[in-house]
């Protein structure tokens, strides 16, 4: 069996990280005939909890990607990390795509496929365990990581929206 390729991040000058999750080529029918443009999907982050993601079109793919790119940028999201994972397990669902994301000890790694891995590694966890259900298009997986990412709470949070201490919860 050969060894998956690996995408390697491009690491750009102010610390985030970039990787091209997906470039299709898509068609407008119009009544000339179609016209051809490319869409890309592009991750950013900076392996300490902040990530964005951008989806951009054009007609030509580096200006698609740049254009995801500087939106990815605009996006950006803070990730609570605790001792390298997530603090609690979380299901994030964007349309048909939902994905489970559970806590895993240390060096157990990232067990993700596709998308969900790429997201999880610009973030800067090191240990998680997520599983994909339903679509396989990578835009929805991108955006379900996002929303469960986006849902986690640390118990210092928690114990400040209650007004109370973390040892009280």
């Amino acid at each position: 069996m050969a060894k998956r390729e690996e995408r390697k991040p491009r690491v750009q000058n102010d610390g985030f990280d970039k990787v091209t999750v997906e470039v299709r080529r898509v068609a407008k029918v119009v009544k000339g005939g179609r016209t051809l443009r490319i869409s890309a999907l592009v991750v950013v982050g900076n392996k300490k909890g902040q990530i964005g993601f951008g989806i951009g079109k054009a007609i030509e793919a580096n200006e698609a990607i740049e254009k995801a790119t500087q939106q990815a940028k605009k996006n950006l999201i803070t990730v609570p990390i605790v001792n390298d994972t997530i603090p609690h397990e979380v299901v994030g669902k964007y349309s048909a795509t939902s994905i489970l994301m559970l806590p895993s000890k240390q060096g157990n790694g990232i067990i993700a496929g596709g998308a969900a891995r790429i997201v999880l590694e610009l973030s800067g966890i090191k240990n998680i365990t997520a599983k994909k259900h339903g679509s396989n298009n990578k835009i929805n997986a991108v955006r379900a990581t996002f929303e469960g990412l986006k849902s986690l709470r640390t118990a210092e949070q928690i114990a400040e929206l209650r007004g109370k201490s973390v040892e009280e919860i």
